[in-house]
């Protein structure tokens, strides 16, 4: 209560990005006892999977239409201004909110408000900048990128110089796949931190990924200068040198690395697969087996290493450790077609035709057009 005036309520989804981004400037509610005109001011909420309400922004009503449902049910425009699909979609989800039947005769109010900058509301205020941010890690964090760039852009609205904002944006760009966009991120976030060594290297990933490699190790170069010892900077030069082709020079900085880190997994894992390249395959394996030493518990093992350490045992003539190894590949991903190849191929050289004719099943009927295991598979039946 302020004042004596109760200010009416609105709450969203928090699935509903659009009304933070500025998008979403339109909603359609149910005629309330109290109808809403234009003038009114209003407090927006989300409502949380905690069932609790948190504040998003105060707005102030622009203008209102009053229809009845009859109007509204089959109005797909309106439908997808909302925020849904189609007009059926929207029907079902006010059955859901108003629970039951909604006869035709029964009013809705069409909504049309703007969002008050934080210092003219009248209620409690919130650091807007935080709370979008907040959402747009929660969404990053859970693999949603295409919405948490939309929550990084209106957080940057806010504060276009917040290194933090522009990093993350970066970092969700080039997840996006976006990486000139988001090597502009980290080239503005660098104009105010240039000696940040974890954007530095964020922007050699980025252009990494954009094919342009030799500009990739020029970035690593300097973020190694800044700091020689970052095991993040050490593992993603190595492997830009390793795409660049330069084995030596990146097999030192996994050595190097390993004097830092060495009880980290994927070191090891990077360290193996470069020498199983190099042809190296005793120290490759070497390498693959202190990664699973090292390894806390099954959600840190990687399958694609163990395949390739089961590779390696293969062209030493080491088969059945080749097996156990695709085993525990394919425990981990067991729809994985290579390593079900690499199964029925290790079985067939073992003799074990109709086992490696059940792996090659398996392949087949993942993908059904698969070649290889089509005439494996033939070979083994001829061997029955």
């Amino acid at each position: 209560m302020l004042g004596g005036e109760k200010m009416p309520i609105l709450s969203f989804s928090s699935q509903d990005i659009d009304i933070i981004t500025g998008k979403k400037t339109m909603t359609i509610r149910k005629l309330w006892k109290t109808p809403l005109k234009k003038g009114d001011r209003l407090y927006c909420y989300w409502n949380l999977v905690s069932k609790e309400k948190k504040k998003i922004f105060e707005a102030k009503v622009l203008d209102v239409q009053t229809i009845p449902f009859s109007d509204l049910k089959d109005n797909d425009e309106l439908a997808r201004k909302e925020g849904f699909e189609s007009a059926v979609e929207m029907v079902k989800d006010f059955k859901k909110m108003y629970a039951g039947k909604i006869e035709d005769s029964e009013l809705f109010q069409i909504i049309y408000f703007e969002k008050l900058d934080v210092n003219d509301w009248k209620g409690d205020k919130i650091d807007e900048k935080a709370m979008i941010t907040q959402r747009a890690d929660i969404l990053f964090d859970s693999g949603k990128f295409d919405k948490s760039t939309m929550c990084y852009d209106a957080a940057l609205r806010i504060d276009p110089d917040d290194v933090y904002l522009l990093n993350k944006q970066g970092d969700n760009l080039s997840r996006l796949g976006h990486f000139d966009q988001a090597i502009f991120c980290y080239d503005k976030a660098l104009k105010i931190e240039p000696h940040n060594e974890y954007i530095l290297n964020n922007k050699a990933i980025a252009l990494l990924n954009s094919g342009k490699l030799d500009d990739a190790l020029k970035v690593s170069d300097i973020a190694l200068a800044i700091n020689p010892n970052s095991s993040i900077v050490l593992y993603w030069r190595g492997f830009i040198l390793e795409v660049l082709g330069k084995f030596d020079e990146a097999l030192d900085v996994y050595d190097h690395l390993i004097l830092i880190d060495s009880e980290n997994p994927e070191v090891w894992n990077s360290r193996g697969n470069l020498l199983s390249d190099m042809g190296k395959l005793e120290e490759a394996i070497k390498s693959f087996d202190r990664a699973l030493e090292v390894c806390f518990d099954d959600s840190e093992l990687d399958a694609g290493s163990i395949n390739r350490m089961g590779n390696a045992y293969i062209d030493l003539g080491k088969l059945d450790e080749a097996l156990e190894c695709f085993n525990t590949a394919i425990s981990l991903e067991k729809h994985n077609i290579d390593f079900l190849l690499n199964k029925g191929v290790v079985l067939m050289e073992l003799g074990k035709f109709e086992e490696a004719v059940e792996s090659f099943n398996k392949v087949l009927l993942k993908s059904p057009d698969n070649e290889d295991a089509f005439f494996l598979k033939e070979e083994c039946l001829d061997n029955l």
